[in-house]
C-alpha cells in the first residue's frame, strides 16, 4: 500500500514538473536510490513515464520536457556527444545550429576554436558563441519561444534560406525505428528542415535516450544525415539505415 501511494506521488511530481532527478525522489520520500530506480523502472514498465539516465520524465507524443528539465537530463551523454562532433569542425568553418539542449551543449565545447562563422535560431547558443571576438554569430529573425529561447516561424524559415554553410549541426527529440526524426513544434521543423536543406554536410546528435521516444512532427529521416554522434548503439532498424545509406556513426 505504501509503495502504491509511492507511485502515485511520484507520477504527481513528474507530471507536474516534466523530469525529476533520482537523487530528488530519494530525499522526497526518504528513501534510498536503489528503491526509487525500482518505482521508476515498475512505472516505466507500465508505460506510465519514461527513464531517463538520473531520472524520469512524462511520456507524451504532444508536449516537450521543460526546458529546465532537460538541461540537466542526460548531460553526461550530452557532453561526450558534443566534445567528439566539434572535432570534426575545422577553425574557419560555417556552421548552421539549431535549437536544443544538445546543441547548447555542442556550442560550449566549440568555444575552444577560432574564426568560425554561425547562423543560429538559438538565442542560448548565440549567448555562448556570441562570447568569442573571432566568431561571427548571426542571429536569425522570428517570433521569440519564451520558454526555452527559441526563434521560429516563417521569417526564421525564410531568413536560415538565405545561406548556404559548411555545417548543419541538428539536435533533435525522437528518432522512430523507421529512421524518422521527430519533434514537438512544426514551426521549429520547419526551420530544422531549411537548415538541412542548405547545408553541405549535416551533423546530427542524439543520446540514446531518443530512440524510440514519441514526438507528433516529422522533421525528417536520419539517412538525410552525413553523420550521427549518440552514446548508445542505435536499435538495429537504424543501424541498417544508417548503413544503406552511408551516413557514419560515431559513438561516444
Amino acid at each position: 500500500m505504501i509503495q502504491h501511494h509511492r507511485y502515485e506521488a511520484i507520477l504527481e511530481m513528474i507530471n507536474e514538473k516534466s523530469f525529476v532527478s533520482i537523487e530528488k525522489l530519494a530525499q522526497h520520500f526518504n528513501v534510498t536510490h536503489q528503491t526509487i530506480r525500482r518505482d521508476l523502472n515498475e512505472l516505466s514498465e507500465q508505460r506510465k513515464i519514461v527513464r531517463h539516465h538520473g531520472g524520469a520524465g512524462t511520456i507524451s507524443s504532444t508536449t516537450n520536457t521543460a526546458y529546465q528539465a532537460r538541461k540537466i537530463m542526460d548531460l553526461s551523454a550530452k557532453q561526450k556527444i558534443a566534445e567528439r562532433l566539434v572535432q570534426d569542425i575545422p577553425n574557419g568553418a560555417s556552421l548552421f545550429i539549431n535549437i536544443g539542449t544538445t546543441t547548447e551543449t555542442i556550442a560550449q565545447a566549440l568555444l575552444g576554436h577560432s574564426d568560425l562563422q554561425i547562423v543560429t535560431n538559438n538565442l542560448h547558443v548565440a549567448a555562448i558563441l556570441g562570447s568569442k571576438k573571432d566568431f561571427s554569430v548571426i542571429v536569425a529573425g522570428g517570433e521569440v519561444r519564451h520558454r526555452d529561447g527559441c526563434v521560429i516561424g516563417e521569417a526564421t524559415e525564410s531568413f536560415i534560406r538565405n545561406f548556404r554553410m559548411d555545417y548543419g549541426i541538428i539536435g533533435i527529440s525522437g528518432i522512430d525505428t523507421d529512421g524518422s526524426l521527430l519533434d514537438f513544434d512544426y514551426r521549429e521543423v520547419r526551420v530544422a528542415q531549411a537548415i538541412i536543406e542548405n547545408s553541405r554536410e549535416v551533423l546530427l546528435a542524439a543520446d540514446g535516450t531518443k530512440f524510440g521516444r514519441r514526438a507528433m512532427v516529422s522533421l525528417a529521416n536520419i539517412s538525410q544525415a552525413n553523420r550521427f554522434y549518440t552514446d548508445l548503439e542505435p536499435p538495429d532498424p537504424i543501424k541498417k539505415i544508417l548503413t544503406d545509406n552511408k551516413v557514419s556513426l560515431h559513438l561516444v
